[in-house]
C-alpha cells in the first residue's frame, strides 16, 4: 500500500484531544512557542513517513524504480494547486528554502561568468533576509563580480509604506551609481524579526524598475500567509513546507515561473547544486533524484495536505486562526510589560514580535542568545529573543522605561496553549522584580 493512499478518503475533522495526540510527542515540560524555527509535524505525517522508509528498507529496487518517481509527482501536483501555479512542471521539490535559494543564486552566478550579467551589476535584497541567504549572495554574487545594494528596513516597522520606500531608495541608489540592477531577493515574511513583507507591491515596483530577475524567499509562507504565486508575480519563489506545513524535515518547494529568452527556459537552465544521473533534464526531474538518500520527507505532502483538512477552512483556516491567536498573545504580553509590538498586526502572520522590558538590559546579540538560553534552563520556555543594535546604538533616544532593545519573537500553532505564553510572561517578570540583568549571565565555558 503507498504512503498516501488514505489521502483520497476524507477524515472527520480533530477534536482538541486528537489534536493534543497529534503532538503528544512534544516534550510536554516545555512551553513551545518558537514553532517558527522548525516547524512541527503531527503523528500521523511521521506514521506516513515510517511506511515510506519501511517501503524503501523492504525492497530498495522496486522503490526506486517504480514508486520513487510517481510518489514526488504526486507532491509536486499538490503543491502547485496550493500555491496556485499554472503547471506542475513548474514546481521542484528541494530540501528547504536555503538550497533554493542556492539553485537561484548559482544560476546568476553563471549569467555573470557567462557574459549576462556585467562586473559590478547590482543585486538588491532586504537587510533582515535571512543570514543564509545573506552567506550564499556573497558566495555567488559578490564572487561573480556583483554588487550588493541592502535595503535599510526600520524596526520597530509602522506600515508597509516604510518597507516600500525603502526599497524604492534601494534602487534609486543603484541607478544613481550608474548600476543595472540585474537581481532582487525579497523576503515574504523576515525571520528576526519576523514582519510580513508586502511582496506584490516590491515585484510590482522591480518589473517597473527592470529588474530581470526577482527571488521570494518564503521560508515561512505556505501555511503561514497567502500564497498564490500568479499573483505575487515573481520568476522564483520557495517556501519550506516543513515550517508551518506540517512537514517532516525537511522539504520545501521552489517554484520557477516559465519563460522564455535568448538562453531557452529557464527551467532548463536551473540546475540542483548537487549533480547527479538527471543533469540537464529540467531542474523538477534533478531535485527528484540527487542519488540514494531518504525522499520521505517529500513523499509526505498528501498525507500532510489531508491532515490540515481536519481543521475547518483546512490551511486558510489554521492560518486565521493562528494570526488572531499569536496577535492576541503579543498584545497581552506587551500590556503586562508595558512594552510594544515590533509591527501592526496586519504586517505579522502566525509570528509576532514582542518587547521586552528595556531594563532587562539586553546590549548584545551575545546577551539576546544567553537570556534565551536562561529562559530555556530556568523556566522551560523556548522562544528566540532578537537584539535590536540599531535602537541600541541610538540609545541616547527619550522613551519611556528606557529604550527597548530586545524582541521575543512569539509563534502560535495548533499544538499551542494560553498556559504557554503566560509562562513566558511570567518568566519575564520574575526576572524583572528580582532585579535580573543580562550582566549578571556568564558566557557558557568553551570546550
Amino acid at each position: 500500500m503507498n504512503g498516501d493512499a488514505s489521502h483520497s478518503k476524507k477524515k472527520p475533522k480533530l477534536s482538541p484531544p486528537e489534536i493534543s495526540a497529534e503532538f503528544s510527542h512534544h516534550d510536554p515540560a516545555v512551553a513551545r512557542i518558537n514553532n517558527g524555527s522548525f516547524g512541527c509535524c503531527p503523528r500521523s505525517v511521521t506514521a506516513a513517513q515510517r511506511d515510506w522508509q519501511h517501503q524503501f528498507l523492504r525492497q530498495p529496487d522496486n522503490f526506486f524504480l517504480n514508486l520513487l518517481q510517481p510518489a514526488i509527482s504526486r507532491s509536486r501536483s499538490l503543491v502547485a494547486s496550493l500555491v496556485n501555479a499554472p503547471h506542475v512542471d513548474q514546481i521542484s521539490l528541494v530540501d528547504n528554502a536555503t538550497t533554493a535559494a542556492a539553485i537561484f543564486l548559482q544560476h546568476c552566478a553563471w549569467s555573470f561568468a557567462e557574459g549576462r550579467f556585467n562586473p559590478g551589476d547590482a543585486a538588491v535584497m532586504l537587510h533582515y533576509a535571512y543570514g543564509a541567504v545573506k552567506k550564499s549572495v556573497e558566495a555567488y554574487i559578490t564572487r561573480a563580480g556583483g554588487h550588493v545594494i541592502e535595503v535599510d528596513l526600520p524596526f520597530p516597522v509602522k506600515s508597509e509604506d516604510e518597507i516600500i520606500t525603502e526599497f524604492r531608495k534601494a534602487l534609486a541608489k543603484g541607478k544613481s551609481e550608474g548600476r543595472k540592477v540585474r537581481i532582487a531577493v525579497i523576503d515574504h515574511v523576515t525571520s528576526m524579526p519576523a514582519v510580513v513583507i508586502p511582496v506584490k507591491e516590491l515585484v510590482k515596483i522591480c518589473r517597473e524598475e527592470g529588474v530581470e530577475q526577482v527571488f521570494v524567499d518564503a521560508a515561512h509562507g505556505i501555511g503561514c500567509v497567502d500564497v498564490d504565486v500568479q499573483e505575487i508575480g515573481a520568476d522564483f519563489y520557495t517556501s519550506n513546507l516543513h515550517k508551518w506545513f506540517f512537514c517532516p524535515p525537511s522539504v520545501a518547494f521552489l517554484y520557477c515561473r516559465n519563460q522564455s529568452n535568448a538562453g531557452g527556459d529557464t527551467q532548463l537552465q536551473l540546475h540542483h547544486p548537487v549533480v547527479s544521473h538527471e543533469y540537464g533534464n529540467g531542474l523538477p526531474v534533478e531535485s527528484g533524484w540527487i542519488g540514494t538518500r531518504d525522499y520521505s520527507a517529500q513523499l509526505v505532502v498528501p498525507s500532510a495536505a489531508e491532515f490540515v483538512e481536519r481543521f475547518p477552512g483546512g490551511i486558510d483556516g489554521i492560518k486565521t486562526a493562528n494570526h488572531s491567536a499569536v496577535v492576541e498573545m503579543g498584545e497581552m504580553l506587551a500590556k503586562a510589560w508595558g512594552t510594544n509590538l515590533g509591527s501592526p498586526p496586519e504586517m505579522c502572520g502566525s509570528m509576532i514580535m514582542v518587547g521586552l522590558p528595556a531594563c532587562l538590559g539586553i546590549g548584545s546579540e551575545s546577551d539576546s542568545l544567553k537570556l534565551r538560553t536562561h529562559l530555556r534552563d530556568c523556566f522551560a520556555v523556548e522562544v528566540p529573543i532578537y537584539f535590536n543594535k540599531r535602537r541600541h546604538d541610538r540609545r541616547g533616544e527619550e522613551e519611556a522605561g528606557g529604550v527597548i532593545t530586545g524582541y521575543v519573537r512569539i509563534s502560535y500553532q495548533v499544538y499551542n496553549k494560553v498556559e504557554d505564553y503566560e509562562r513566558l510572561r511570567d518568566a519575564v517578570d520574575k526576572l524583572v522584580n528580582d532585579g535580573f540583568t543580562c550582566a549578571s549571565l556568564v558566557e557558557p565555558e568553551s570546550d
